[in-house]
């Protein structure tokens, strides 16, 4: 009972008991929940978006998330924020399973402040990144919001710059995933920048430092919002997207798949399973997937699935330098990574995205303790006053900085050709890698038996009396002495030359004996790698 005075007289009133302050607590969270009001709601599924609520059902699996700082309100005054006060200040953080595992996540409301950032809400953000960090757990950031909340000036460009912070920290120690859903722009793009994996879904999700109207305004260019940071620009142009998907179910749904793929942390192996795949099945059609010509082109995806576990490859960045193929699969169960040239678009040549886009998964999977195989079919660096103007040196020492700073297991296929700067940088033994196999069709050399002899013999076939056959002559004579299957394993660059249709069975039992790799790095506080 509690005592008021009312009129000069005591009255008692009864406390509230604990029954009526829990049905006071589900309506105040079945409010929270709820979201501002239907209208917005509604106005958010007109945009062929989901509600927060909506996407987090997706992400976990059933029943298992747990909310935290649900009923965080701002403390912000002025301009009208002291009479609006909504429950979750337009971010919902918590923790739940994927897979039966833990995940932590963040996810902006769009219907609340258009879900943009201020003092509190980036105070939920930090809170659940450390969560993370500390229970060495994977965290999403489901991202669709405004950007800074402007009322609330510096401090919300300060909650950017704690986010930016423990990107950085948690970098290499839990995977961190970005899955834009709507808009993001200025300063909040380096957040997912900073992550592991960004997801966008085609049509809604957009991410640029500077809109339209501002580039309209300092150009004077004409120019949408998804031609200026959608997700077609980002996973083919940009590179700034690993995944782009034409629905949010869908994109979810894949998330999940990734999640399973990925290790909870750098102090864990990833997840293993029980394979359906025999490990030592052969697969004769190699033998006719590859041409022996090195000048013929074809899909070396084919040969990828062909080799991994059901054929199953979770490529990344599959839009963006098509030359180069990066992607998580399983051999025998086991998750690894695998780099491949692509001789179906520009002949597999390297250049400077393609450098750039291989040199970060091979770092990716070295942070997450991911087995690598890499598969060679490159006839060297794109020449040309582009690339070189454009660094193609920086960019392709990134990729062999990525290669030689590894120590997961690492085992080079070459497929056929690999010719100069490009066969070293793929992995060859001589930077690293464990071991290394090649197929009878391999060509390793300096160049291709064309450019050489014309280099080499340039003056005995310029004298000759039938260039064109003295020419030939010496094409043939450099590709039997230098360029036959078996020189490089005469000379211990190559382990072992194998029939393409136990490449399976080979790569499983070279992991499996790997599996217990342990190399130790300098002592230092970090490398320096090329800009």
């Amino acid at each position: 009972m509690s005592v008021v005075e009312e009129f000069g007289v005591e009255v008692k009133t009864p406390r509230p008991d604990l029954r009526s302050r829990v049905v006071e607590l589900e309506l105040t969270r079945e409010a929270a929940q709820a979201g501002p009001s239907n209208k917005a709601t509604e106005a958010q599924h007109a945009k062929g978006k989901l509600t927060v609520r909506e996407r987090l059902d997706l992400l976990f699996d059933k029943n298992t998330f747990r909310e935290i700082e649900g009923f965080r309100r701002h403390r912000a005054t002025g301009f009208g924020l002291e009479d609006k006060k909504p429950h979750g200040d337009g971010v919902v953080t918590g923790w739940g399973l994927v897979n039966g595992r833990t995940v932590f996540v963040y996810a902006h409301d769009f219907r609340v402040f258009g879900g943009s950032l201020g003092e509190a809400h980036a105070e939920k953000i930090h809170k659940v990144m450390d969560l993370a960090e500390s229970a060495g757990a994977p965290i999403v950031s489901l991202s669709d919001g405004a950007g800074a909340r402007i009322q609330e000036g510096v401090t919300a460009l300060a909650g950017y710059g704690g986010i930016f912070r423990r990107n950085v920290r948690c970098s290499g120690v839990i995977p961190q995933i970005s899955v834009m859903l709507g808009p993001c722009a200025g300063g909040a793009t380096y957040s997912p920048a900073l992550t592991d994996f960004v997801f966008m879904v085609r049509g809604s999700a957009q991410m640029y430092i500077t809109g339209p109207d501002v580039v309209r305004s300092v150009t004077g260019e004409e120019i949408t919002h998804e031609q200026l940071g959608g997700a077609e620009v980002h996973a083919g142009v940009s590179g700034a997207a690993g995944f782009m998907y034409d629905s949010e179910e869908e994109c979810l749904e894949e998330v999940r798949h990734l999640l399973s793929l990925l290790p909870q942390n750098n102090r864990e192996l990833p997840p293993s399973v029980r394979p359906d795949d025999p490990a030592y099945r052969r697969s004769e059609s190699l033998l006719d997937i590859v041409p022996a010509d090195p000048n013929q082109s074809y899909d070396m995806r084919a040969v990828i699935e062909e080799i991994i576990d059901d054929g199953d490859l979770f490529e990344v960045h599959a839009g963006w330098a098509t030359n180069i193929i990066c992607g998580l699969a399983r051999l025998d169960g086991h998750v690894v990574g695998i780099v491949a040239n692509q001789p179906a678009s520009y002949a597999g040549v390297l250049d400077i995205h393609a450098s750039e886009k291989a040199a970060r998964f091979v770092s990716l999977c070295d942070s997450f303790s991911i087995p690598l195989i890499t598969m060679v079919d490159v006839p060297g660096f794109l020449p040309g006053k582009d690339q070189e103007h454009g660094g193609i040196i920086r960019h392709g020492a990134k990729l062999l900085y990525a290669y030689c700073n590894a120590t997961v297991p690492r085992i080079q296929l070459i497929v056929r050709k690999a010719y100069g700067g490009a066969y070293i940088v793929m992995d060859s033994r001589s930077i690293g890698a464990d071991l290394s196999f090649a197929w009878p069709t391999n060509e390793i050399a300096v160049m291709g038996a064309e450019g050489a002899a014309n280099v080499v013999f340039r003056r005995e076939i310029a004298a000759a009396e039938d260039p064109e056959a003295a020419r030939a002559e010496r094409i043939q004579e450099y590709r039997d002495e230098l360029m036959h299957p078996f020189y490089a394993a005469e000379r211990g660059l190559v382990d072992d030359v194998i029939d393409p249709s136990v490449t399976r069975q080979t790569l499983v039992d070279a992991l499996a004996m790997l599996r217990t790799k342990h190399s130790r790095l300098p002592s230092r506080k970090h490398g320096n790698p090329p800009a």
